[in-house]
């Protein structure tokens, strides 16, 4: 299903800005693994995918539009802030840190940047944030598309070296069955040690 208004939204900010990029991420919430940052600048002469807020779609409904996006953009940027770094920077300072290596990594350098969220990064362009943004904009629902559609294959590589974390079933989020494996196998080097202090694992 195609969603005019989030394209409608874009072409506003175009015509405002210049060449606008979308910027989301995926992972804040999880115990372990990286957290997923992407930048997209859509082709505004491409017809409309049917992009939506990623945690609104089917994995096999994301899965395609990751290949559509990739094709079809104008540019795309993809960074993963590993688990060392969000614990050193904290996970709202990885999650920017890894904004704005995905908006410096563009092959295209926009002019303006749509950022999902309440928040900023420190960008070497305008930017703007856009609280709930995957349900506003094309460019930053594509952006979460791809952030989540990487990261998800990030940890079901993991999950093929570490069986015992069952990382496939929960992607690293903090479910039951997830702390029930960390009792009895304890903490990995992929683990954020700074989300387990409270729970005594570190």
């Amino acid at each position: 299903m195609i969603h005019p208004e989030l394209y409608e939204f874009d072409a506003r900010m175009r015509a405002a800005h210049g060449t606008v990029c979308g910027v989301d991420e995926a992972g804040r919430g999880p115990l372990c693994g990286p957290v997923c940052v992407a930048a997209v600048v859509l082709d505004p002469a491409v017809a409309p995918l049917a992009v939506n807020d990623s945690k609104k779609l089917t994995e096999k409904a994301r899965e395609a539009l990751f290949d559509e996006i990739c094709k079809s953009a104008a540019a795309y940027s993809i960074v993963m802030v590993d688990a060392q770094t969000i614990d050193e920077l904290n996970i709202l300072g990885a999650t920017m840190l890894g904004m704005r290596r995905a908006v410096e990594g563009l092959a295209v350098r926009p002019d303006f940047a749509l950022i999902d969220g309440n928040r900023t990064p420190v960008l070497p362009i305008p930017c703007e944030a856009v609280v709930k943004g995957d349900a506003h904009s094309a460019s930053i629902a594509a952006a979460s598309i791809l952030a989540k559609v990487s990261r998800d294959r990030y940890m079901l590589a993991l999950a093929k070296e570490y069986p015992q974390y069952q990382l496939e079933k929960h992607k690293g989020y903090p479910t039951k069955l997830h702390y029930e494996l960390l009792d009895k196998y304890g903490v990995q080097p992929f683990y954020r040690k700074s989300f387990l202090k409270k729970r005594g694992y570190v």
